[in-house]
């Protein structure tokens, strides 16, 4: 019987995508096993590169291209997935990510953060254009935000008016929800009939302590004294828009999560949605051992990461399954992984080990491979 691997890792964020990590893995692994059978299944939790995982791991998938207006208001290049057509989904399913259309990687390296002013316009214009081509079914990936804008600019791309005072369109961003004085959602782009499911790793409430703007605020370049404008900009919308900003992942995305409620969308846990559609579990099923990793391993990354995922799915299956981090912490809880490969060790530095990442992703691949394959 072949020796299978499932090689299934998260994104390492801000150095490689899940595709390319999953690639570089199953380079290493080939050098020291060329027979190994191997399946490719690059994860996501909702954040950057959820389009390219499904791209990568679902059979008959196609990439469509798409120019958006990007977060700063140019425009940028961008895609979504159109996954084939299933019994729920007989036209199709439409993956659209908010990082590769509004996300805060969109900015520039190092990012040129707009607190006030970046926007989800581009997000809602590529979700139209997947309800355009006919999709039965949309899910949308919302990590890796670059505003705070509540979804207003995604929604007014679908449809909806956001006015001031006067009557007149609000400005884009989180500026403009200082002057919202009426929401208008009868004009939204109906769902389509098979719904929209909406991936997140997080489950903050939309307002206060715990809100978008106070926990996620400081990552989009908001100062402490715009953390007060931007949540009561946030409790201006809430208050003219029928959803519970209480709801779990509310708060994401700049509270983009709030804006998908308020449209009809249902959020669910990333990794687990995911999982589902790329079939991970019978493909699990029938390997020898996994491989699963993201950037960094900590004491928190039990709770809902894709290597915790992962992990459990291939726990249930009683097939060994193998970690590899660019970094793991020390209060990282690793008893239940067969191996552990860490990028930092092998290249010496973290900094070394960021600047050639899929380099050392391929000799994790060869040191996994020599340490769990039968000889």
């Amino acid at each position: 019987m072949a020796h299978t691997v499932v090689i299934a890792p998260d994104s390492f964020k801000g150095t490689i995508g899940a595709a390319a990590a999953a690639e570089a893995l199953a380079a290493g692994w080939r050098r020291e096993h060329p027979a190994a059978e191997l399946r490719l299944m690059p994860m996501a939790d909702g954040g950057e590169g959820t389009v390219d995982a499904f791209a990568a791991a679902v059979p008959g998938a196609r990439r469509m291209p798409v120019t958006v207006t990007g977060p700063e208001g140019e425009p940028v290049p961008a895609s979504w997935v159109l996954l084939p057509a299933t019994a729920d989904a007989p036209e199709g399913t439409g993956v659209v990510e908010l990082a590769n259309t509004s996300g805060i990687e969109l900015l520039g390296t190092p990012p040129r953060l707009r607190a006030l002013d970046a926007h989800t316009r581009g997000f809602g214009e590529a979700i139209a254009g997947a309800l355009a081509h006919g999709v039965s079914r949309l899910v949308l990936g919302i990590g890796s935000s670059s505003s705070t804008d509540g979804g207003t600019a995604m929604l007014t791309a679908l449809g909806a008016r956001f006015t001031d005072a006067a009557g007149r369109p609000i400005a884009a961003g989180a500026r403009g929800l200082g002057s919202l004085a009426a929401a208008d959602l009868s004009g939204l782009a109906p769902l389509p009939s098979g719904g929209v499911t909406v991936l997140s790793d997080v489950t903050n409430p939309l307002l206060g302590p715990h809100g978008a703007a106070e926990v996620f605020g400081p990552q989009k370049g908001a100062a402490p004294d715009d953390i007060p404008t931007l949540d009561a900009g946030l409790a201006r919308l809430a208050a003219l828009v029928d959803a519970d900003p209480e709801t779990p992942g509310a708060g994401a995305a700049g509270g983009t999560g709030f804006g998908l409620l308020a449209w009809g969308a249902r959020l669910v846990p990333g990794s687990a949605a995911v999982a589902q559609l790329v079939a991970l579990d019978a493909a699990v099923a029938a390997a020898s051992v996994v491989v699963t990793g993201e950037g960094s391993y900590d004491g928190q990354s039990a709770a809902g990461k894709v290597p915790a995922y992962v992990g459990s799915v291939a726990g249930a299956a009683g097939v060994p399954v193998a970690l590899v981090a660019g970094r793991i912490a020390a209060d990282a809880d690793t008893s239940g992984f067969a191996a552990t490969a860490s990028l930092t060790e092998l290249a010496g530095s973290g900094e070394a080990a960021m600047a050639e990442t899929a380099r050392w992703l391929e000799e994790a691949g060869v040191q996994l491979a020599r340490e769990l394959t039968p000889r």
